[in-house]
């Protein structure tokens, strides 16, 4: 997926000679393809694909919810879930990839392993719940820390606030607290004041949420369609990036159902400009010797972990298959 995402990058005019790539001769792709188009495609239409195939009851549970604050047993089962949550989440979050989606999973499994009783995981604990949500908020505001000082959005949704920084002319890095410090500053802000609209718009208005519910999916899809045909149309006002981001949707739905992971696509395209910038830089300098990759100290430390990062879970599964016991068949004796 990131290879394919680097190729998809590479459409369009090359960034130092200006000559036309994989343009197929068409005017569409000279300006190459916009991440928003791709992004409604593989996510927005292709999940639209990928539910179509299956039956979707619009049954809603019609018992009054009650007791939406937690009591004092529940905060003292839970308070040390929270802790191990935040935890969890925080470095899951400063991961490339590792977003709130795997950071509850991870902090799920580690409560279900301290767990004197895990056998209730499943059926209502309140560390099975308190521990990944924790996880799940602080894996979202950590993963602001490599995009806000390294310029690397470390997962999708982090890539799409990436995008919409430079489409204002703002450059996240290291130089960011400097050149926009009321941008820095507000991303944090924004933070706790998030915080605070959900917590109103979620605890009084949930019964309102519910009630979404309700809408047949022959209606709403349709409109998830319209919603997101026009964001795509008013980037360019061009139908032709409509008919692309519908094109993305048929390839995001075949590598869904091949199992491919789209956040590594995304990732990539994001990153894919900037990675052939700064390779053309290089060589410019070094006057096309790639040796100045291993040459340069700071260059070559990262290539080590990127070959042990690749190379690691290679040995260790052959390791596990060449310690493991052989299997025998046995047949039975008349």
């Amino acid at each position: 997926m990131v290879v394919f995402g680097l190729l998809l990058a590479t459409i369009g005019l090359d960034p130092v000679t200006g000559k036309e790539r994989y343009t197929f001769g068409t005017l569409i792709l000279m300006d190459g393809l916009d991440f928003l188009t791709l992004a409604m495609g593989v996510f927005g239409i292709g999940e639209i694909l990928i539910n179509l195939e299956e039956k979707i009851s619009n049954q809603l549970v019609t018992s009054k919810i009650t007791n939406l604050c937690p009591a004092m047993s529940d905060w003292a089962a839970s308070r040390w879930a929270v802790f191990r949550g935040s935890l969890v989440g925080f470095f899951v979050g400063l991961l490339p990839g590792g977003g709130a989606v795997i950071a509850s999973l991870v902090a799920y499994g580690v409560e279900k392993k301290v767990s004197q009783h895990p056998e209730k995981f499943g059926q209502g604990a309140i560390e099975g719940v308190a521990g990944p949500e924790a996880a799940n908020k602080a894996a979202a505001s950590a993963s602001f820390i490599p995009m806000l000082t390294l310029g690397i959005p470390g997962n999708p949704a982090m890539a799409m606030i990436y995008t919409a920084l430079l489409i204002q002319g703002v450059q996240p890095g290291s130089l960011l607290l400097n050149d926009h410090p009321d941008v820095f500053w507000g991303v944090i802000a924004s933070m706790y004041i998030g915080n605070a609209i959900l917590l109103i718009l979620n605890l009084p208005l949930v019964g309102i949420w519910v009630q979404m519910l309700r809408v047949p999916y022959a209606i709403l899809a349709p409109a998830v369609v319209l919603i997101c045909s026009v964001g795509v149309y008013s980037i360019k006002n061009n139908v032709t990036d409509v008919l692309m981001m519908l094109l993305f949707g048929i390839v995001g739905y075949i590598l869904r159902k091949l199992d491919f992971e789209l956040g590594p696509l995304l990732l990539a395209f994001v990153l894919g400009g900037i990675l052939e910038k700064s390779l053309s830089q290089a060589l410019l300098i070094s006057s096309g010797s790639f040796a100045v990759f291993i040459t340069r100290p700071i260059s070559a430390c990262f290539l080590g972990i990127v070959a042990l990062m690749i190379l690691l879970p290679l040995i260790a599964s052959f390791m596990r298959q060449k310690c493991a016991p052989p299997v025998y068949k046995t047949t039975d004796s008349v």
